[in-house]
């Protein structure tokens, strides 16, 4: 039997027969919640409307509350009860677990061929099963044995799910007598890099790069090089961390500005109505990229939800294709113009939209990585560290036909660049 082959049974086995063991003691727990008296008190359940309330209060907004532990998933993933949707955990990104037989009988073919083949359908970086991902859930069964209740808190009081609509939430327990950050601490375990590819943690910055530093030292889980997972960790934390970086600049440049707006804020779409007719600058992902096949505009969706994105219009072809915004699906960037109201005719509902005319209007951020090597990345910059001083493209024009705009935005910064810091251990 070939070598990988033999590993693959014998690992496999072991992590099945540990995981048995962990996942019955996990079991056994809840199962116990489940019989505790009728006059204990009730689970409070959340949806959209009493989670919500109250967000104006940043420390109600920051803190969504108790809730019984259900089930672990992966190393990133968890389900509790009383919450109308899964969760994603801030600053985690585990590799991923094996779930189909042709994951398996793809790794059987050994390991570098297993990566290279991923590699190959992709110029990104993968994202792919692998054994370190089976670690990563085993890390988490145990770390979540024997607890009943976990504690969740989100990172800003505006910034509620993401894009397919999970909560967006940090997880503490109680351990032995000690009050713990799992999403910290499965970091520190080097079962995760520090992942800021949506941005930079606002609370626990400092804590997650000390915990990286620690695992990457220690050479635990992931920064193990004897281990099998994705070997260019280095090139994804140079590309998640210019994102990150990005996300705050345009935080920092917006503060005080109502006509500054962050697409992902629950709140984002009540104030684009409010401001129809003024100038904005808004923060967003391109998603859908959608052309008229009748002759008309071609739509660039900014990212909200997977139910509702918000679009720049752009009516020139050849300004579409001097603003480069089609190269950046997925990425961020910042867009200005005035908001404007049409009335769909086929859902026959006002729909608010930005009318690009020239591609100043458009900031591209920087691109992801498709070159295999990359400098070492270095930490991303702390929330309170402002960059150097940077040029400024020149401001859209009023557009001819549209409202007369509100008062002038300060012109839009470019992309900053990483700030400089020292690279994290090899």
């Amino acid at each position: 039997m070939p070598l990988n082959l033999r590993y693959r049974h014998s690992w496999r086995h072991s992590w099945r027969h540990s995981l048995g063991h962990s996942l019955g003691a996990l079991g056994l727990v809840l199962g116990l919640a489940l019989l505790q008296p009728a006059c204990a008190q009730p689970i409070q359940r959340y949806d959209r409307t009493n989670v919500l309330a109250g967000l104006e209060r940043e420390e109600v907004g920051l803190h969504l509350g108790h809730f019984p532990l259900t089930k672990v998933i992966d190393g990133d993933t968890i389900r509790v009860d009383g919450l109308d949707a899964s969760m994603r955990l801030l600053g985690l990104d585990t590799e991923e677990t094996f779930k189909r037989k042709s994951e398996w009988r793809d790794f059987d073919k050994g390991w570098e061929r297993y990566l290279a083949d991923a590699q190959a359908k992709t110029s990104h970086p993968v994202k792919i099963p692998t054994p370190m991902g089976e670690e990563a859930k085993k890390y988490a069964v145990k770390f979540f044995q024997g607890v009943r209740f976990v504690e969740l808190e989100r990172d800003h009081p505006k910034e509620i799910r993401d894009f397919y609509n999970r909560y967006l939430t940090y997880v503490f327990v109680e351990k032995d007598g000690k009050r713990l950050n799992y999403n910290i601490e499965c970091v520190r375990a080097g079962m995760s890099p520090y992942f800021t590819k949506y941005g930079i943690s606002r609370r626990f910055h400092n804590e997650f790069i000390a915990a990286q530093d620690e695992a990457r030292k220690a050479q635990r889980g992931i920064w193990d090089p004897t281990k099998q997972h994705y070997p260019d960790y280095d090139r994804r934390l140079a590309w998640w961390n210019r994102r990150g970086e990005y996300v705050q600049a345009f935080e920092r440049d917006s503060d005080g500005k109502k006509d500054w707006v962050v697409l992902t804020h629950w709140d984002a779409m009540d104030r684009i109505q409010g401001l129809l007719g003024r100038e904005v600058v808004v923060l967003g992902a391109v998603g859908d990229i959608r052309p008229s096949k009748t002759g008309g505009p071609t739509k660039v969706m900014l990212s909200r939800r997977r139910s509702g994105s918000f679009p720049l219009i752009f009516f020139d072809k050849q300004i579409l294709a001097e603003s480069h915004v089609e190269s950046a699906k997925g990425e961020f960037i910042r867009a200005r113009g005035v908001v404007a109201k049409y009335r769909n005719k086929y859902t026959n509902r006002d729909e608010y939209q930005i009318l690009v005319t020239i591609p100043a209007q458009v900031e591209i951020e920087v691109l992801s990585p498709t070159a295999a090597s990359t400098p070492p990345a270095a930490s991303p910059a702390s929330p309170d560290v402002a960059p150097a001083p940077i040029a400024e493209p020149p401001v859209a024009p009023e557009l001819p036909g549209e409202p007369p705009p509100g008062p002038p935005l300060e012109p839009l910064p470019v992309a900053p660049t990483a700030t400089a810091s020292p690279p994290s251990p090899p």
